[in-house]
């Protein structure tokens, strides 16, 4: 057999909606409100959270962790988009490619487990509301939030160290919006098996996982409510839950679009589009869900805007 030369890839272009140049300009606006919007929203929640001592109760201290995962999540993705849609295209050394693909799993990681946290927190409130003082306590929520940090760093430290274990050879342009597994998978020119082993795993045992733990959580929650009496009861039960299900609805749909299907290693426009909502829009939209439809959050802001409008008073 005849031997096949190859460039060995030590860095990648990274080329992600640069097709069309007319895009160049209202994409990289876009993308950059959204991002002032997410650090704006997340870290004013976490401000407000901190701030309020109405606020300092379990489910607040979980959303106060979201929120600032939300906030390094973005950190680790949009500055780079910024950077590819200025420049028209960007190189970026593997070195940089691994940091960037650890921290979005990582921050990944934890977003999963924080919102099955919150579902779990809301069962407990529902359905044994006279024991959830002693079962959430402060070392329990401790622990739990510790636990998703420590299981997000070991998930994501496999997955990089086994995708970058990788040949990449040949073409170094990567078509998507940072470096994740499935485009990598796509440039390397060796066996791929056990890399596409890992990404199957964490698709299988993290996501699922996650989700398996709310959706018996709001089972749970959904039998509570129906056993309440009063219409204004149910909606108002109901209503503790329906932000942290939007939450999850938007960032669980996505990734499963990107993960639970089969990977052909080919990236459509929209593939692209899709990856932006859980990486862009949805860190954005959390402080908006979780503000719009809580009626103690809206009551804190208030209460934040009186005191801030009385300061400015002579």
């Amino acid at each position: 057999m005849a031997e096949r030369n190859y460039t060995v890839v030590t860095e990648f272009f990274l080329t992600a909606f640069t097709e069309r140049l007319q895009w160049r300009v209202p994409l990289f606006l876009v993308f950059l409100s959204f991002y002032l919007a997410t650090m704006l929203g997340n870290t004013g929640m976490i401000l407000l959270i901190r701030g309020d001592r109405r606020l300092h109760t379990p489910m607040y201290f979980f959303l106060s962790h979201l929120s600032l995962v939300d906030v390094c999540y973005s950190s680790a993705i949009i500055p780079q988009m910024l950077a590819v849609l200025w420049e028209h295209g960007t190189t970026i050394s593997q070195a940089r490619c691994a940091a960037q693909f650890f921290l979005f799993t990582f921050f990944a990681s934890i977003d999963c487990y924080l919102l099955a946290i919150m579902a779990y927190d809301r069962y407990v409130a529902v359905c044994q509301p006279l024991l959830y003082i002693t079962i959430i306590t402060e070392k329990a929520r401790w622990g739990l939030v510790t636990g998703a940090y420590v299981a997000g760093f070991f998930s994501a430290f496999v997955r990089t160290v086994t995708a970058f274990t990788l040949s990449f050879c040949g073409n170094k342009e990567i078509n998507f919006i940072f470096c994740d597994l499935p485009p990598l998978l796509k440039l390397s020119c060796g066996d791929s098996y056990t890399q596409e082993v890992v990404i199957i795993v964490f698709a299988v045992f993290v996501m699922p996982a996650c989700i398996l733990v709310i959706l018996v959580s709001y089972l749970f929650i959904i039998v509570a409510i129906l056993q309440v009496h009063s219409a204004g009861g149910r909606a108002k039960t109901f209503s503790t839950c329906a932000s942290h299900l939007t939450a999850v609805a938007l960032f669980f749909g996505t990734l499963i679009f990107m993960y639970l299907r089969d990977n052909t290693g080919q990236f459509s426009e929209g593939d692209r589009v899709v990856s932006v909502l859980y990486t862009v829009v949805t860190p954005m939209l959390n402080p908006l869900i979780y503000s719009l439809r809580n009626k103690e959050v809206k009551e804190a802001v208030r209460k934040a805007l009186s005191k801030s409008k009385a300061a400015r008073r002579p």
